[in-house]
């Protein structure tokens, strides 16, 4: 960072004329509120230590220098602020891998996967198996040994098992132990996990430890991102229907457990970031939708006509890799993203798997990285939370 970078500030605004010819403008309220001097932020606990509504509505600059690293900035209500230049010129999430979306021919190519060993031999296998989920959504283990007990133990690995009205670490045949069509032997088609949840889990994980004894039981998987940007590209006006239309979901197959989501409305099958627009979730399963009593005739006719597009797009076998999962091989996915399925099966069929939350998966996966890739990612945060 150069010394001489041209530097202008007013009432409002403070501007930096960067060395490639961009410039950046940072109003002067919002940059005594991200103030990192020790006053205002806490440099191990990462916390706000400024009180914001304390902040003068006339907050300004009185001096400003800058020796090539920092910007110190002098205000008028007799402090002092620091920061970091090379942090505030890009003001964007970290993203550890950029994601790449795919289709049923890619994956079975390219199916991403991290062996049993070297997750079990040091952490930074675990960050390349959540970097696969990171990037692709969805990430294999092989040679994983075909039992329960070493499936929940590398399960933990990740980080906590997230307990629910299934329970915590589920090892099950198709027994209507609860009153869910998973625990059956009929097909399940393409759907997301707990879209009756107000905050759906975040990673699903399988173990098949005995496949049918007769037939059937291959599992369907579906990069529900790739489907989504599909929809935008061929139907904008379904895509739009998809994104905003709330849709109720309900759980109330076991005796025990009536689970509705705290917004009784529901809420879209396809969720977006309110601030980037960019693909948030993806929160479908047909057959936990609840009662459409909501929507107007116009809004009837347009969800209609938008699900047959987004269900045609689901079914197109472009788009669907069928795997028959296998012992010790682990499958585990991005709930947020991907849409799982199962075909019927006859005869008898275990299944083992748990869920994960999504923030505590996101935490795993930040600090592996910060540990084995980016040491100066939490710095990084620092800057920018």
């Amino acid at each position: 960072m150069s010394k001489s970078l041209r530097i202008s500030f007013d009432k409002k605004l403070l501007k930096i004329f960067w060395d490639n010819q961009l410039s950046s403008s940072y109003h002067n309220i919002w940059l005594r509120d991200h103030s990192r001097d020790p006053d205002s932020f806490h440099s191990i606990t990462k916390q706000r230590l400024l009180n914001t509504s304390a902040i003068r509505r006339d907050i300004q600059p009185k001096s400003v220098d800058n020796d090539g690293n920092s910007l110190l900035v002098n205000w008028n209500d007799n402090t002092s602020s620091t920061y970091p230049l090379r942090y505030y010129p890009r003001l964007t999430p970290f993203k550890s891998n950029q994601r790449h979306l795919w289709d049923a021919q890619y994956m079975q190519q390219h199916s991403p996967s991290t062996h049993y060993s070297k997750i079990m031999d040091s952490d930074k296998g675990v960050l390349d198996w959540l970097q696969n989920i990171n990037k692709y959504g969805i990430g294999f283990v092989e040679g994983v040994p075909h039992t329960a007990e070493h499936t929940q133990q590398l399960t933990e690995l990740i980080t906590f098992i997230r307990k629910t009205h299934y329970g915590e670490f589920w090892d099950f045949t198709s027994d209507l132990s609860h009153g869910d069509t998973a625990y059956t032997d009929i097909a399940l088609g393409p759907h997301t996990d707990t879209t009756y949840f107000t905050d759906p889990i975040g990673l699903q994980l399988f173990h098949l430890l005995q496949p049918a004894t007769v037939s059937g039981g291959d599992s369907l998987f579906i990069d529900g991102f790739h489907c989504a940007n599909i929809l935008k590209n061929i139907d904008i006006d379904a895509f739009n229907t998809l994104s905003t239309v709330p849709i109720p979901s309900h759980a109330v197959g076991s005796e025990d457990a009536i689970m509705k989501p705290a917004q009784q409305s529901g809420y879209p099958i396809i969720n977006l970031d309110n601030i980037t627009g960019e693909l948030l979730q993806i929160r479908y399963n047909n057959d936990d939708r609840s009662v459409l009593n909501h929507l107007t005739p116009d809004q009837v006719e347009a969800f209609y006509r938008a699900l047959n597009v987004w269900n045609s797009i689901l079914d197109d076998e472009r788009n669907q890799f069928w795997l028959p999962l296998q012992q010790g091989k682990v499958v585990l996915f991005d709930n947020w993203r991907i849409l799982h399925g199962r075909s019927s099966f006859k005869g008898k069929r275990r299944l083992c798997g748990a869920y994960i939350n999504r923030d505590d998966y996101v935490s795993r996966l930040l600090t592996l990285t910060e540990k084995h890739i980016d040491r100066d990612l939490r710095n990084d945060y620092g800057g920018l939370l």
